[in-house]
């Protein structure tokens, strides 16, 4: 059992570190533990500079399957806990809450060590320079790794005994975390080329045969993936569109997929897609979420669909707070440590205890349940995937439609049958960026696949997200709410991604509701967003604001960072230069633009190096390029529903579509140049409803049928 699946009460050991009154679930997790932690902020530091103590960092997830094991192991083990305090100040972070604190210290570990992860293992001066570095380290010499204890005592030796080793190697780990998180790549030119050349570096190494990108571990590349629709719809590239079809077949056929309840898991072990990590992430879900979206618009795939509704289905059930709206951050992989996915997998002699025998056979050969499965800890466990299609094993005997009819019943029957054993934790935190990402995706698919539900879950969602992290002029929250109501000693600053998302979301909201509210909430994001992060005298954002004027930053967090690479989520500089140029569009404000170009083109002489991790990046700059299309349906009913279908149909990066009530037309209801833009248009005669379309800032008549839409909407038209 887990630490955070404990009681709340206090336990004997409760008070022994300052873990027990905080907020984060990956924090609380380790609140009993005989090491005295700290959370991050000025207190651990001073306290380190008053004893002259090197500082143990230890960052990690609650998701993070080798940072229990490192818990158990170490952190709960007294004679290893008495070693860290006497020679330490202990630190422990949340990568989710603090991804600025993370982003850097993961620079600076694989600076010494060449490789980053979780659990981060960093050891540092009492000023918060890195040293030395680590991910995982076991409890004993084993796994070809050193023990925990073994390092824990070279650590302290060399800052007492070698210190101006330890101080130059720090000063050294600073200069390569400043450099490497700088990204200056100015010089280039902002071409349709240069999207071009990145999706062929995405495409240089797609699998054709398994889908996705190089060979194991397997992750999915959202960004990367709606840029390879997007040049493969724009320009006819048939090799983009081939690589953007196959990946989601194949993930969706995969043991990656939950074929049970639907959603991903983090990503695959294996070049198959069939053996997950099996831990489940928001941001994950919503951007695959939207890939499959667009695919059903440009491709209309009806297992893109399926999808799609598969993977609203279980946010739906298992992620949100139904009651206020939100979406929770994370699903837990496993249900202790000597589990590994047992929850997501079966055994012959479990499936066929829940199944009839017709059933048995079906789901043997639908999803590979045999007597040798798939997992190395236990043989007999079998990862449901795909192993053939429906239509492949129909024959005279046995229709598509009966096959289906039993796929229905097996699912139904193992579902049931899952949700009797212990379910992996869910840690509940809202937090901004990703629920704003969430507002997005449940808007695109309310609108590409009418469903009410999901448009009006995207609202609530987001009036929390506006009355509980954002002040309504200039501050955002990166957390909108903790599980069980816990409170922070302080609110975590929004970072970038939270700002850029959030506008985002506000975007979408107002095209999904024509509510002016939510336009107007963009407008003030973007501001508060260039007035917190963007570099006047480079150029580009920062991911995190500078601290207030005569507060020194703590740590390695005295590194400014410009974020471009796509890792895990879309990266906040395209993000934000997307932002503004939908903004830039509706407002008619040229600074939006002007910044959205200066941004882009800071990192232009580099970002073809980045390929697969440049794909916002990509979009932005088509976004930038092309001339914003922008399809208004005015009207109500069947037509308009008609009309706005037709709008929707193919996934287009510089495409919007508003849908709204003739009532509406008027200034104050919507933005000023749309308003001028619409008024000029007169409404076609005892038309129910119509559409115009502008391309730039030039607009066609309007039209009131679908086929004239169409044509309209061709390019050159």
């Amino acid at each position: 059992m887990y630490p955070h699946r404990m009681h709340e009460a206090s336990s004997p050991t409760s008070g022994a570190n300052q873990l027990e009154h905080a907020a984060s679930s990956y924090l609380r997790s380790a609140r009993h533990q005989p090491v005295r932690w700290h959370p991050w902020g000025e207190e651990a530091f001073a306290r380190a500079r008053a004893e002259d103590k090197p500082i143990l960092l230890d960052i990690g997830a609650v998701w993070c399957h080798w940072c229990h094991v490192m818990d158990r192991e170490s952190y709960e083990d007294p004679e290893i806990a008495a070693l860290i305090n006497e020679h330490f100040v202990a630190v422990k972070v949340d990568r989710d809450e603090r991804p600025d604190v993370d982003t850097r210290y993961q620079a600076a570990v694989s600076a010494i060590s060449g490789q980053g992860g979780w659990p981060l293992t960093a050891f540092l001066t009492p000023d918060g320079r890195p040293y030395f570095g680590a991910t995982y380290l076991p409890r004993d010499d084993r796994y070809g790794r050193p023990g925990i204890g073994r390092v824990l005592m070279a650590m302290a030796q060399v800052w007492h005994e070698r210190r101006n080793e330890a101080l130059e190697t720090a000063a050294s780990v600073m200069a390569a975390i400043e450099h490497n998180e700088g990204f200056s790549g100015g010089g280039g030119e902002l071409t349709l080329a240069l999207v071009d050349k990145i999706a062929a570096s995405a495409l240089s190494s797609f699998d054709p045969i398994n889908g996705g990108f190089g060979s194991q571990p397997k992750f999915p590349h959202p960004g990367a993936l709606d840029l390879l629709l997007e040049v493969a719809t724009n320009r006819g590239n048939e090799q983009a569109h081939d690589a953007f079809a196959v990946t989601l077949e194949k993930m969706a056929h995969g043991g990656v997929y939950d074929q049970l309840a639907g959603g991903f898991h983090r990503y695959s072990v294996d070049e198959r897609w069939i053996v997950p990590h099996f831990e489940k992430m928001l941001y994950d879900n919503t951007e695959l979420l939207r890939n499959y979206v667009h695919g059903y618009q440009s491709l209309v795939r009806e297992d893109f669909l399926e999808a799609a509704r598969e993977i609203i289905a279980w946010l739906d059930s298992t992620m949100t707070d139904r009651k206020h709206g939100g979406f929770y951050a994370s699903q837990d992989a496993d249900v202790g440590l000597d589990d590994d996915g047992d929850y997501f997998t079966w055994t012959v002699d479990e499936a066929r205890a829940v199944l009839d025998p017709a059933e048995m056979e079906f789901a043997a050969a639908y999803w590979d349940i045999g007597e040798l499965g798939d997992m190395h800890h236990n043989p007999a466990k079998n990862v449901l995937h795909r192993k053939r299609a429906l239509e492949e094993m129909a024959g005279p005997e046995m229709s598509v439609e009966a096959l289906r009819a039993l796929r229905s019943s097996s699912r139904s029957k193992l579902l049931a049958a899952r949700s009797q054993r212990p379910t992996p934790f869910i840690d509940q935190t809202l937090y901004t960026g990703w629920n704003a990402m969430a507002v997005t995706a449940y808007a695109e698919a309310a609108r590409v696949l009418r469903m009410d539900s999901a448009r009006a879950f995207a609202l609530k969602t987001l009036d929390r997200l506006l009355d509980e992290a954002w002040d309504g002029s200039s501050t955002l929250h990166h957390v909108i709410a903790y599980p069980q109501g816990a409170s922070p000693r302080e609110k975590i600053p929004g970072t970038l991604d939270d700002y850029a998302f959030s506008a985002h979301a506000c975007i979408d909201a107002w095209l999904l509701s024509g509510e002016m509210s939510y336009y107007e909430a963009a407008v003030k994001l973007a501001d508060a967003m260039i007035e917190r992060f963007y570099d006047r005298a480079a150029g580009a954002f920062y991911d995190a604001a500078a601290p207030a004027r005569g507060a020194a930053p703590l740590g390695a967090l005295e590194a400014r960072r410009k974020p471009l690479q796509d890792s895990p989520t879309p990266a906040g500089n395209p993000t934000a230069a997307s932002a503004l140029l939908r903004l830039e569009d509706l407002s008619g404000r040229k600074e939006y633009r002007e910044i959205a170009e200066d941004t882009l083109a800071s990192f232009a002489g580099i970002v073809e190096h980045f390929g697969l991790y440049a794909g916002s990046y990509g979009l932005a700059l088509e976004r930038l390029l092309l001339d914003p299309v922008r399809v208004v349906i005015v009207g109500a009913g069947p037509e308009a529903d008609r009309l706005e279908a037709q709008a929707l149909a193919r996934f287009a990066v510089n495409k919007s579509v508003l849908r709204i009530s003739p009532a509406l037309l008027i200034p104050g209801e919507i933005p000023e140049p749309l308003a001028d833009t619409l008024l000029l248009a007169p409404a076609p005669a005892e038309a129910q409803a119509w559409a115009i379309v502008c391309r730039g800032r030039t607009c066609l008549p309007p039209v009131t049928d679908a086929e004239s839409l169409l044509k309209a909407l061709e390019p050159g038209a």
